[in-house]
């Protein structure tokens, strides 16, 4: 589970926390509705030793594997987003809107 950090100029920042307690962060490019719910994509912001911030920027950095994922956005019991992990159904139905709005905005 992880929740929103905070906004930069660039979007959105949200800290993904494992069960050994190591943090990731993510950068949110895009929101993706299905039904009612709604769905982020999240793709990795990773430092080098300059601390250059790596996130499919097309820098040079594509080289290697690019880190993204499909959260769910609900709301903690604060009120807050909170982003977990989808069901099965629910990432087959997320890649389903995705692949529709991807086929979309290339016919405009």
């Amino acid at each position: 589970m992880a929740n929103k950090e905070d906004m930069q100029e660039d979007g959105v920042v949200v800290v993904m926390t494992d069960q050994d307690g190591n943090e990731y962060y993510y950068e949110e490019e895009m929101i993706i509705p299905v039904g009612d719910e709604k769905y982020a994509l999240l793709i990795g912001i990773h430092n080098d030793e300059d601390g250059h911030e790596h996130c499919g920027c097309g820098c040079g950095c594509e080289d290697e594997d690019e880190d993204v994922i499909i959260a769910k956005i609900v709301k903690g019991a604060d009120g807050e987003d909170e982003y977990v992990e989808p069901t099965d159904e629910e990432f087959e139905a997320v890649q389903k809107a995705y692949d529709a709005l991807v086929e979309e905005s290339e016919q405009e």
